[in-house]
């Protein structure tokens, strides 16, 4: 029996685990109280680690799709099978005729951040699609305007803040979303327990919400109006006093002029006696931070929301100021490798969406399937996502990939989504990888360092992912004519993980070398955030820009907004033992009492004649779904939830678990034409919907 320190990387919060193994297999997983950043806390999820390495639906081999079924095929043979396809559809159609979409777990993997991107390249496509335009697109656009770099985000400085206002964001059970902050219930409590407030703005008294200083009830699609009445009272409260490198706040102050506290109050549901005095204590706070997750994002207006958040951080004073939000300073500079965004700079072929950062959002991504036309895509690369149940509109996007002539995934599982390739790679699982992550330390609310080691050994026969990315990399390029370009593109995918993070420790702020953080297994302290700005800022001038022409232009927009009295706007929820739609194979995390349900006022459904228990039907202009309704408090009067990640129930996966949990799929509602004007992004929250007896 041994006992091996790694840490877990199904969800932002990276906590840190101690790993039982007993004969090759685990047996036990616990908390590592000696991680800096974790302190011992890990959540349902972690435990699940072992059901993946265990799951005996996990794909061990590559398989291809034949007229007799699903088929074993070696791996040189596949990326072979699947070099030559894509070279010869893209001859025949244009190198825009292979699309590529890629999950969420992919920002959770080394090997996928330090190869994938190179893949990728190789493909030459525009038409790139990602879970960033389901998630937290609207918040890596507002950094890129005000701070120069798209993933330069600042997160709340929760262990040292005093005030605290959220808006759509339930970290007890995400443990923190662009804000790595492990341990969440907790650090509230000892905030609190130092004199701090807690005030959350959401449609449903989540669980954060339940343990909040106070929670206000906000109608779907309406918090950029609360926001930017929050900032108008801080500009008349004489509360504005932003750093002397930010420009613009008279431009800003203008902008909201007509949005009043009353006025706001009329649309949100917010009472402006109560949006006068929270603008009053955020503004007096000596030490505030405001934060925006999903809810906010994922709405029509969630580039002018994450706008807004960042406006009244910067206008108060509070940005980069320990307690306010502040930027990390990890270990290895994630941003230097990554490009710093852009938007627009070309637009989706159907319904002219602009890109951002090189991607289109997934919204347009079944259109430019089904449409015909030059650039249509006619084959697809689809990496550890499932978009059929993650994305808008799942049931046409399902019929987009069963008519694509070519498709190809790299995943674990025969799902959703895999289900539609001709060829599946899976890599081998968590426990098996080495791990570094370059994403959450930048996100992280403090300072830290780790490198993980395989707690098991991996099968000879098979692979990791970045060795897939390298070889279908190779594959791919060595279709290509020789230039300088095609050696630099295979030198690059042969270097190993390892040595990349070594590099980027050794260049790093930090005295430090992947040597030096092996030796410190359970991690590394770096200590807390520290004053960056306005060095740290990636424009030339030094300076911040409140008064975007792109946001200010599409304040009028707003004016759209109103009470919708009598109709039903249908949001998401998140569950602690959730992680989108691919933990639902796990008995461990699914066990208990049914979470499917679609949450309706106890008003609401009395209205409508409805009683708790009952199955409905629930439409909008995407769809119609049938679920049980169930009567909450909860949630706020004319707003319906449900689940996001279910719908399991499609004939031809391999899932034995999840396809026995019940649930329909929120995205069989989501509409793809609702999108936020600013930034292009999927507007899953705030969606029209009926609710009707079955």
């Amino acid at each position: 029996m041994t006992v091996r320190r790694t840490s877990c990387n199904l969800c932002e919060a990276i906590c840190g685990v101690l790993v039982t193994v007993e004969n090759g297999r685990v047996t036990d997983i616990r908390g590592d109280e000696s991680d800096p950043l974790s302190r011992g806390h890990i959540c349902p999820k972690a435990v699940a680690l072992r059901d993946l390495q265990d799951d005996p639906d996990r794909l061990t081999t590559p398989l291809r799709r034949t007229t007799d079924g699903w088929q074993p095929i070696g791996w040189d043979a596949a990326y072979e099978v699947i070099a030559a396809k894509f070279s010869a559809i893209q001859r025949a159609h244009g190198r825009n005729a292979v699309g590529v979409y890629l999950g969420n777990p992919n920002v959770h993997s080394l090997g996928a951040l330090t190869h994938l991107p190179t893949m990728v390249r190789q493909l030459r496509t525009r038409n790139r699609f990602s879970a960033t335009s389901i998630d937290q697109l609207p918040h890596m656009l507002a950094s890129y305007l005000l701070y120069g770099h798209q993933l330069m985000v600042p997160v709340p400085d929760i262990d040292r803040t005093s005030y605290l206002l959220m808006l759509g964001a339930n970290p007890l059970a995400s443990n923190g979303s662009m804000m790595t902050a492990p341990g969440f219930g907790r650090r509230l409590k000892e905030l609190r327990k130092r004199g701090g407030k807690v005030v959350v703005i959401d449609p449903r008294r989540t669980e954060t919400a339940a343990i909040a200083d106070e929670h206000h009830f906000v109608r779907p699609g309406t918090d950029a109006a609360f926001l930017l009445a929050l900032i108008h009272q801080v500009i008349e409260d004489g509360n504005a006093r932003p750093a002397a490198y930010v420009d613009g706040l008279a431009a800003v102050e203008e902008a909201v002029e007509s949005w009043t506290p009353e006025r706001a109050a009329e649309v949100t549901g917010i009472p402006a006696e109560v949006i006068r005095r929270v603008a009053g204590e955020y503004g007096a706070a000596d030490r505030a931070a405001c934060y925006g997750r999903v809810g906010v994002s994922t709405q029509q207006f969630g580039a002018i929301c994450q706008w807004a958040i960042q406006v009244l951080n910067i206008i108060t004073g509070n940005l980069d100021r320990p307690g306010g939000t502040m930027f990390p300073r990890p270990a290895v500079n994630t941003l230097l490798g990554l490009g710093r965004g852009h938007i627009g700079v070309w637009k989706s072929r159907v319904r002219g969406l602009p890109e951002f950062g090189g991607e289109l959002t997934v919204s347009t991504m079944a259109e430019e399937i089904l449409t015909p036309g030059d650039g249509q895509i006619r084959a697809m690369l689809t990496v550890a996502g499932n978009p059929v149940l993650s994305t808008p509109n799942g049931r046409q996007l399902g019929d987009a990939l069963d008519s694509l002539e070519f498709m190809v995934a790299i995943d674990p599982y025969l799902n959703e989504t895999t289900q539609h390739a001709d060829v599946i790679l899976p890599p081998a699982p968590p426990l098996e990888r080495e791990h570094y992550d370059l994403v959450f330390h930048q996100l992280a609310v403090r300072n830290t360092a780790r490198w993980n080691d395989p707690v098991l050994p991996k099968p000879a026969e098979a692979r990791h992912d970045w060795e897939i990315f390298r070889d279908l990399g190779l594959a791919l390029v060595r279709r290509t004519p020789w230039s300088r370009r095609k050696v630099a593109m295979m030198a690059r995918l042969r270097v190993p993980p390892r040595r990349i993070v070594d590099a980027g420790l050794r260049i790093g702020p930090y005295p430090l070398s992947l040597r030096k953080v092996r030796r410190t297994p359970g991690g590394i302290d770096l200590g807390p955030l520290q004053p960056a700005l306005p060095e740290a800022l990636f424009h030339r001038s030094k300076r911040i820009e409140l008064a975007q022409r792109m946001i200010l232009d599409d304040l009028p927009l707003l004016d759209a907004l109103t009470c919708g009295d009598g109709e039903l706007l249908l949001i998401g929820r998140r569950h602690l033992r959730n992680n989108n739609s691919w933990m639902h194979n796990s008995a461990r995390l699914v066990k208990g009492k049914p979470r499917h349900h679609l949450l309706m006022h106890p008003h609401d459904l009395a209205d409508r004649e409805l009683r708790d228990g009952q199955l409905v039907t629930v439409t909008s202009a995407a769809g119609s779904i049938a679920v049980e309704v169930a009567a909450s408090n909860d949630i706020m009067p004319g707003v319906v939830s449900l689940p996001h990640g279910f719908g399991h129930q499609h004939p031809g996966t391999r899932l034995t678990v999840a396809s026995q949990v019940p649930g329909p799929s929120a995205n069989d509602l989501t509409d793809p034409d609702l999108v936020d004007p600013t930034a292009g992004t999927a507007a899953v929250n705030g969606v029209p919907v009926t609710v009707t007896a079955l």
